[in-house]
This record gives C-alpha cells, sequence and structure tokens, in this order.
C-alpha cells in the first residue's frame, strides 16, 4: 500500500482497488468515486479512496454522525435539537443552512450525509426537484425523501401585513425603493420562489432595494423583526417563530435527498420517523403553514 501515491490516475486506482480500468472510469464519471478533473484527466486522492472504501462497508463506519446541510428550516431544526439533547456524547447530529445548492454541491462531495431541498411550488416538484438532483455528480446514489409541505412567501411586520391584507398597500407596491429588502444568498430555495413571483409581475431583482444578504431563514426574520429591514422571503413557519406577519406566495415541497447507501443507518431512520411523531408535528401546526400528509414518502430515486 505504501507504493502507491497521494494521488494516482485511473491505471493505478485500478491496481488499488483490483477493479477493471474502465470501471474505474464509469464510476468517476458517474460521481461515485471520489476523483477530480486536471487538464482533462482525472486523479483520485488515495486518501478519499481509502474513506470510500470504509463507508462502502456495511453501509458505512461512520454510524455515529449525522451531518445534515441544505435548505433551512424551522421543525427540522427543531427535530435536530431534540435528536442531539437525547443522543448526548454518543454521536455528532449537525445542522447547517447552506441554501439548496450548496448543499447539494456539500453532499455530492461526501462533506454531509442528508441535504434539505425545495425548489419551488409543489405541484411542479416531482419534476423539479429531481431535474435539479440530476446536475450533481454521485445523484445516481441517492433517493429524494418527502419531509412535508409548507407555506412559502413575503416575511413583515405585523402593521405592514395588515396594510397588504387590507389592501391599503397593493401586494405589487412591495417591489418599490420605498421597501427595505432582506434577501437570502444565491442558490438558496427560498431565493428561486422570490425570483418567480418577481418576474411575474414583469420586475427584476436588481430593482429592489437590498439591505441585507442573510445565510438562513432565521437571520432573515431576525432583520426584520429588529427593524433593520421591511420584508423577505421565507417560509411561514419562521413568520410565526418570530411573531412576523406573513403573506403567501405558494405551498413548496421540501424534501430530503439521502444516498443509497446510508440510508438505513439508525440515525438517518430516527431524523425520518421523529418528523411523523405527533408532539413535532403539533410544534409544527403551531410554528403555521405545514402539511404531513405525505411525511417519510420516498418520492423519487435514480434508476
Amino acid at each position: 500500500m505504501a507504493d502507491f501515491p497521494e494521488f494516482m490516475n485511473a491505471k493505478l486506482v485500478a491496481e488499488y482497488l483490483d477493479l477493471n480500468e474502465k470501471k474505474v472510469y464509469a464510476l468517476a464519471n458517474d460521481g461515485l468515486l471520489p476523483a477530480t478533473k486536471v487538464t482533462g484527466k482525472w486523479l483520485f486522492p488515495k486518501a478519499m479512496l481509502d474513506k470510500w472504501l470504509l463507508e462502502s462497508c456495511h453501509n458505512g463506519v461512520l454510524t455515529d454522525r449525522l451531518l445534515i446541510a441544505g435548505s433551512d428550516d424551522p421543525l427540522l431544526q427543531c427535530v435536530v435539537g431534540k435528536m442531539a439533547n437525547q443522543l448526548g456524547s454518543t454521536a455528532l447530529v449537525g445542522y447547517t443552512s447552506t441554501g439548496t445548492r450548496q448543499g447539494l454541491a456539500m453532499l455530492s462531495k461526501g462533506h454531509v450525509d442528508i441535504c434539505a431541498i425545495h425548489w419551488g411550488n409543489v405541484e411542479e416538484a416531482s419534476l423539479r426537484h429531481p431535474a435539479l438532483l440530476q446536475q450533481y455528480p454521485g445523484h445516481k446514489n441517492w433517493v429524494l425523501v418527502h419531509a412535508f409541505e409548507r407555506k412559502q412567501g413575503l416575511v413583515v411586520s405585523p402593521a405592514l401585513a395588515e396594510a397588504v391584507n387590507s389592501r391599503s398597500i397593493q401586494l405589487h407596491e412591495l417591489l418599490s425603493p420605498r421597501w427595505r429588502w432582506a434577501l437570502r444568498q444565491q442558490g438558496a430555495g427560498s431565493m428561486r420562489a422570490l425570483e418567480e413571483w418577481i418576474h411575474g409581475h414583469g420586475y427584476d431583482m436588481t430593482m429592489l432595494n437590498q439591505v441585507d444578504c442573510c445565510n438562513s431563514e432565521r437571520e432573515l426574520a431576525s432583520a426584520i423583526a429588529r427593524e433593520q429591514a421591511d420584508i423577505g422571503c421565507a417560509s411561514q413557519s419562521t413568520a410565526g417563530e418570530f411573531g412576523l406577519g406573513f403573506i403567501p406566495l405558494c405551498t413548496e415541497a421540501f424534501e430530503l435527498v439521502i444516498p443509497k447507501n446510508i440510508y438505513f443507518r439508525t440515525l438517518q431512520q430516527q431524523l425520518l420517523q421523529s418528523l411523523t411523531h405527533s408532539d413535532i408535528q403539533a410544534h409544527g401546526d403551531q410554528l403555521g403553514g405545514y402539511n404531513f400528509l405525505r411525511t417519510g414518502q420516498q418520492v423519487w430515486s435514480a434508476n
């Protein structure tokens, strides 16, 4: 083993793994083997190959770790917090809000174990979500599980929500420079929802009076609650958590992307089961905007 270099070409990898060289290329092209292309040629880091081998054994060896990235959601944060508290020091459970696209990129590189996504209204999710996943290496090893539906829209102060509801302010007037917008980072599902709504009114995102760029829905809601911004796009549950007003734009599918080879790990299954618990769903009802009718259903898997 010491004779193999830190970075190997396909021929050396075939020897190292006792595989046909064509199989090595096929695994690399499908994103299943850790590799990078340099000047058109595949290079394989030996350290990552060793980790890949370990992860391939008995559904992986890192069974005391569950790292989640991707889209932000208060109820999922609640589930993760409860799991972490119950597990104590026996396992690491973490959730980082990165936005949908960055979360998928991290999942494709093996940095996290689950990615949470939302990418448009629920009626189109069965087409949009698989199409989005197929843009990333490794998607053939992924399954998509429905977590819940949730309302997505504009988070505003209670007074501004009342003004819109009473029609003293028209909804499209919120796009004028008068209002200060807190936006999410590019690649976040809420930015996708906002862009579609704005384009539907014949506006462009550059026309908004942006005062902040937030890396999570909670950061966005906090900016509005502290009166540092007037309006932003997030879920109804986020608005409910901060006692803010909410103007619905659409209902979306919030779903979890999980690699097939670690799908049946204890922590992954515990997370999915927690979403079906009555106390968790009751908390979701308090926050507002959730529908748990299809929670836990597998909705897509690559052939």
